[in-house]
């Protein structure tokens, strides 16, 4: 089931607010946000996996 855009534009305000007026950290919501896409695999879900799996594999190659 694909989630609809103004759904997605709906939580965004949601979760903005939430940030601003509620005391949710933003590091918190943007691991909630990856989360829910890879829950819910959707059409940017591989984006968003390739970009996480680069990301890693670019804090894995650090030299120290």
């Amino acid at each position: 089931m694909a989630v609809s855009i103004s759904a997605v534009v709906l939580l965004g305000i949601i979760t903005f607010l939430l940030i601003k007026k509620g005391g949710l950290k933003a590091a918190h919501a943007i691991v909630c946000t990856l989360f829910g896409f890879y829950l819910a695999s959707s059409s940017i879900a591989p984006t968003i996996s390739k970009a996480t799996a680069s990301l890693v594999d670019m804090i894995g190659g650090i030299k120290f």
